[in-house]
């Protein structure tokens, strides 16, 4: 009898022993895969960071340092020039036309798209995300208003005709998301409080200035799951209109200068603080070093050509104060000023430090790196690419063979350091690598590269759900007489 006692004690012991040791892999596992922090910034042109030395009026002190613990990309590109687009692109690491959603107004994001937060489940992550997700049903989206609501096809709507019950199998609580404080203004939805503790999914008010509010978020979330591999997803609305900023970032730009370009220095000063909070929040848990940070914009800023600095009380789409300098054009347009963007990543284990990455790479690596770096396999659906090797200097040569776009009436291509942009009936051929950007058309210097590229953009078109250009608008035309001028 002793003996079979002993028996099943020396077995449960050897249980006890093989689950603890289950679980120390499994530890050991997990800690092998970095955090993933992505922060997505509204109408952010490419001039406006302090590193990359255009201007002398931003300040942007935390993302210049984390700039120069990483590498910043000098060609980076958003897949939209328009955020709902841009934004689809990034979360998917698909090309959004692939599924129908070309530009705001059109579809909400599909229910059948995999987000990188679903992916990365898998590999055994916890997800979350704050800000402005803006990929949810909307008023202005008539064919899905026609397909899911016939009742009020054809009437005019405004927002609220549209109730909360249609829109919540879009929100990022549906579609991946463990976390979440989701919201642009002062209404957010939320399954968890700013005092770290899950609540059940609600509407949430919260009056403060709501890039303070999204940094909070950020931060309570990294309280909550420091100890955990984790993506989260950062989306500050700012600085795109309305324009709001408090008294303590305004006072950091005294001076003579528009109110609207105040306004974003001070909005851009507070997103620079939240960055600097959240890499201090790291650091003090002892995670930074291995925890990848993508800094990127949804698009280029909207100068809206002559940068009128109407008052901030002004509630249309105006300027909202952010250049692009030295790049030409705006938001809306396929020029290098609407999709040529910020672009940093930082990973202060494998990545070296203060590198700048010239060649071309574009928002829908974000992806297919975040998959790679879990350890999962790259699904073929993804258009992006890993671009870590290429950073580290393992891999040489472009990561991408081309990269391509369209946008309205307008289609462009870059292959190597040669860009190829159609906006109506105007073609342009540009060398995008240089001093000269895009002042100098060189579609009749190289006749036979011009077929080339055009077929090739033809050839990616004809591959998606809607082949072909629309018709072209009238503030096309305005944008293409004014800054290309025939």
């Amino acid at each position: 009898m002793k003996k079979i006692l002993r028996f099943k004690v020396y077995a449960i012991l050897l249980f006890c022993l093989a689950e603890s040791q289950t679980f120390i892999a499994q530890t050991n596992q997990n800690k092998k895969k970095p955090n993933i922090i992505v922060i997505f910034t509204d109408d952010h042109g490419y001039a406006d960071l302090g590193v990359q030395g255009q201007l002398d009026d931003i300040k942007t002190p935390h993302i210049d340092a984390m700039a120069e613990a990483g590498v910043r990309m000098t060609s980076g590109y958003i897949t939209a020039p328009q955020c709902t687009p841009s934004r689809a692109g990034l979360l998917t690491g698909r090309y959004q036309q692939r599924f129908g959603l070309d530009e705001n107004g059109t579809i909400p994001l599909p229910l059948d798209e995999v987000l990188i937060p679903t992916r990365l489940k898998e590999a055994g992550y916890i997800t979350g995300m704050t800000g402005k997700w803006h990929l949810e049903p909307n008023h202005i989206e008539k064919d899905w208003i026609k397909e899911n609501m016939p009742e009020l096809a054809g009437k005019k709507l405004n927002p609220r005709d549209i109730p909360f019950s249609k829109k919540l199998a879009y929100m990022p609580s549906e579609r991946g998301f463990d976390d979440c404080f989701q919201g642009e203004m002062i209404r957010y939805w939320v399954n968890y409080d700013l005092k770290g503790n899950s609540i059940e999914k609600q509407h949430f008010i919260d009056k403060r200035f709501r890039l303070d509010v999204q940094t909070e978020a950020a931060l309570t979330f990294i309280d909550r799951n420091y100890e955990t591999p984790f993506f989260f997803y950062l989306s500050y609305f700012g600085p795109h209109v309305p324009l709001e900023a408090t008294k303590k970032y305004l006072d950091r730009f005294p001076g003579d200068m528009p109110e609207r370009r105040r306004h974003a220095l001070a909005m851009l000063s507070a997103i620079d603080d939240g960055v600097g909070a959240i890499r201090s929040s790291l650091e003090k848990y002892g995670i930074l070093d291995d925890t990848i940070i993508f800094f990127i914009s949804d698009n280029g800023a909207p100068l809206k050509i002559k940068k009128e600095d109407l008052p901030i009380s002004f509630k249309g789409g105006a300027w909202d104060g952010s250049l692009n300098d030295p790049y030409i054009g705006e938001k809306g347009m396929l020029s290098e000023g609407g999709i040529r963007i910020p672009y940093i990543i930082s990973w202060p284990k494998r990545l070296p430090k203060g590198k700048i990455y010239d060649r071309p790479v574009s928002s829908l690596d974000v992806a297919a790196t975040s998959i790679a770096v879990a350890g999962l396999s790259k699904s073929k659906q993804l258009d992006g690419v890993n671009i870590i090797p290429f950073l580290e200097g393992k891999k040489t040569g472009d990561p991408h063979e081309a990269l391509y776009w369209r946008f309205w009436n307008q289609g462009a291509i870059r292959e190597g350091n040669m860009k190829y942009l159609k906006a109506g009936e105007r073609e342009f051929l540009f060398d995008v690598s240089g001093d000269l950007h895009e002042s100098k058309n060189l579609i009749n210097k190289y006749p036979k590269l011009v077929s080339k590229m055009r077929a090739k953009l033809e050839k990616w078109a004809n591959g998606l759900q809607k082949p072909g250009l629309r018709n072209e608008q009238g503030r096309e035309r305005r944008w293409y007489n004014y800054y290309f001028k025939k």
